[in-house]
């Protein structure tokens, strides 16, 4: 990540009160210097406040750490976020998009569609739009995702809502698969019962749409706007859909993998726009279509 010599670095963290968001928050402070920022934003005021002091208080933090409320699935409130943020400090240099509904297992999803929608899809959708404008040269705007979100997990007949749309058309595509959930026509269409595939495909289709338009003048400022899948993460989260936890990582072990993504001297052209794990990309159009009782067992 470029830095310019004198202004300091901003940091944003969205879902950012535990888990993984709460990992990515203490790495970025521990590796950024004193005057930069780190903002560790939830929704949840008492939780935003105790996590930012607890890891303001981490040994080896050496950024600054503050706590902002901030509902993502307020986009009126991202945008006055980033508008704040042009104002006091000229921009952003990292954003890591990272919130996400919780759903269990025995809980109905399509009832918990609209939630899972605007925390997963509609944020994504307002963070990109803007963040992106306020990202300084040099910066990083990541949203995490999954393996899911490759194309190859949905059904071939939607295939052409997301591959080579542009971030309005994926909005169409969510608001459209939104409306087949609640009509009760969803699975005729060929989307899946589980939430977490097609909202994947989602949020990574945005990301490649946002990154093809500012590809030049981001690879020629060193800029890095991707989505990334930090593989199988031991949170509250997601322990309940998984069977096997023994290939699990910490969340401190899997923010890992991010953070030199946020840290690298350089933008590999290959890595953006594109879904990253562990470094490298995933093919966009590989996946399987996962049949509903395998989904417990899918990193």
């Amino acid at each position: 990540m470029n830095a310019s010599p004198t202004a300091p670095r901003i940091a944003l963290v969205t879902g950012a009160n535990q888990g993984l968001g709460r990992a990515l928050a203490e790495g970025l402070a521990a590796r950024l210097n004193p005057a930069d920022l780190v903002l560790l934003t939830g929704r949840d005021r008492r939780r935003v406040t105790e996590a930012a002091a607890e890891v303001a208080g981490v040994p080896g933090t050496r950024a600054r750490v503050e706590g902002r409320v901030l509902d993502v699935t307020d986009t009126d409130a991202i945008a006055r976020l980033a508008d704040e943020l042009r104002a006091r400090h000229g921009g952003v240099d990292v954003v890591v998009s990272n919130a996400v509904a919780r759903v269990l297992p025995d809980e109905s999803q399509a009832e918990r569609a609209d939630e899972f929608i605007d925390v997963s899809n509609t944020a994504t959708h307002a963070i990109l739009r803007s963040f992106g404008p306020v990202l300084r040269p040099g910066g990083r705007l990541l949203v995490v995702a999954s393996s899911l979100g490759t194309l190859g997990h949905l059904d071939p007949r939607l295939h052409h809502l997301f591959d080579g749309a542009t971030l309005e058309q994926v909005e169409y595509a969510v608001e459209s698969w939104r409306d087949a959930v609640h009509r009760h026509t969803a699975a005729e269409a060929g989307w899946p019962v589980w939430l977490n595939v097609p909202s994947k495909v989602a949020q990574v289709a945005a990301v490649r749409a946002v990154a093809a338009e500012r590809r030049a003048r981001d690879l020629a400022s060193g800029t890095l706007v991707a989505s990334v899948c930090p593989g199988m993460v031991d949170t509250a989260t997601s322990r309940p859909w998984f069977s096997d936890y023994s290939r699990a990582q910490s969340p401190a072990d899997a923010a890992r993998a991010v953070l030199d993504l946020v840290f690298a001297d350089r933008v590999d052209p290959a890595l953006h726009g594109e879904l990253i794990r562990f470094g490298k990309p995933l093919p966009w159009h590989d996946g399987t279509p996962p049949v509903e009782q395998d989904r417990l067992v899918r990193p």
